[in-house]
């Protein structure tokens, strides 16, 4: 290995490497399947360091490998579309933690975990992307490869479909879901 190419890995693993768990859990939320998120997060990887001479420093390397792995998610989909791969919400949730089996009175992670899996895919990924890793707008635009409009659109979608999908678990327990503020003003009210 010349030095030149031992720089350019040490570059690598500093820009890159601490993004993996990033990188995983969002794959794993996405897919619904840990080991399958252990595959396409290595195969991103791997894709980041063989295009990593046209990576600039100094940007956002994050969006940039969540660019890389939403393009090798979509590619998965796309090359086994015949499978069927959602699962019942119980094998699931297997994958993950689950809260507390008691009652209590705030809503656990599983349930979280378990209304999220109920989003469909499309808005699934903009709600981790804006929710859970806090990009903005325009890097999930630019991550996702869709319109600014398109991604607005998606994360208000998607947090409505998640607010109804823990409305259930919030009932059991007698909580307050806030139903967002209606922005149009009804006829009623001129």
């Amino acid at each position: 290995m010349t030095p030149i190419s031992e720089t350019r890995l040490a570059e690598f693993e500093t820009a890159a490497l601490p993004h993996i768990q990033d990188l995983f859990r969002t794959a794993a939320r996405v897919l619904g399947n840990r080991s399958d998120a252990e595959d396409l997060v290595q195969e991103a990887y791997l894709q980041a360091w063989k295009s990593f001479h046209r990576f600039t420093t100094g940007t956002n390397c994050r969006a940039w490998l969540f660019r890389i792995l939403f393009h090798v998610i979509h590619h998965h989909r796309r090359k086994w579309f015949s499978f069927k791969l959602v699962r019942e919400g119980e094998e699931l949730l297997e994958n993950f933690e689950a809260g507390p089996t008691t009652h209590s009175e705030e809503i656990t992670d599983g349930e979280v975990l378990a209304a999220l899996e109920k989003v469909p895919e499309q808005f699934r990924e903009v709600l981790l992307l804006s929710d859970v890793q806090e990009f903005t707008y325009k890097e999930i635009s630019d991550i996702l490869q869709i319109p600014l409009g398109t991604v607005m659109s998606r994360l208000s979608r998607g947090r409505r479909l998640l607010r109804g999908g823990l409305i259930p678990f919030a009932q059991l327990r007698r909580i307050g879901i806030p139903q967002p503020i209606p922005t149009a003003i009804s006829p009623g009210l001129q």
